[in-house]
């Protein structure tokens, strides 16, 4: 029988270390920690972003990871903890395990950027691009 969303959220959540922004909120400028936003740029544009995250759509996220895709972005393989977040911490914590499949150091935002930006922390805005 085929997975449903609910049981393929179980199973990240089993390997994927989730971390609460509270703990996070403090390590905003921690050199060995990037923030991955993998929300649609739309929602960037809408809500903003934590102050210095790193943009990998999720559609991107495993040729953007993979060294050896002709997509790979350097970023990804320097040796560093990565935090991905989306709006509520579904789609982040997909995206954490598929991280930790291809290697890196992955951890999923608790709850996601709404409720980063709910309980005050801060937000950059992001500039819309056109085009």
């Amino acid at each position: 029988m085929a997975k449903g969303y609910k049981q393929m959220l179980a199973e990240a959540d089993a390997v994927v270390q989730s971390v609460e922004g509270g703990q996070m909120a403090d390590r905003l400028d921690d050199d060995s920690i990037v923030f991955v936003d993998i929300r649609d740029p739309r929602e960037l544009e809408r809500d903003g972003m934590i102050p210095g995250a790193f943009h990998a759509p999720r559609g991107m996220l495993e040729f953007w990871i993979d060294p050896e895709s002709p997509y790979h972005k350097p970023r990804f393989a320097e040796p560093k903890t990565f935090v991905f977040y989306c709006a509520s911490g579904w789609r982040s914590l997909l995206a954490a395990r598929v991280a930790l499949e291809m290697g890196l150091d992955a951890r999923s935002l608790r709850g996601g950027f709404g409720e980063w930006k709910s309980s005050g922390k801060p937000v950059n805005a992001r500039e819309k691009h056109n085009g």
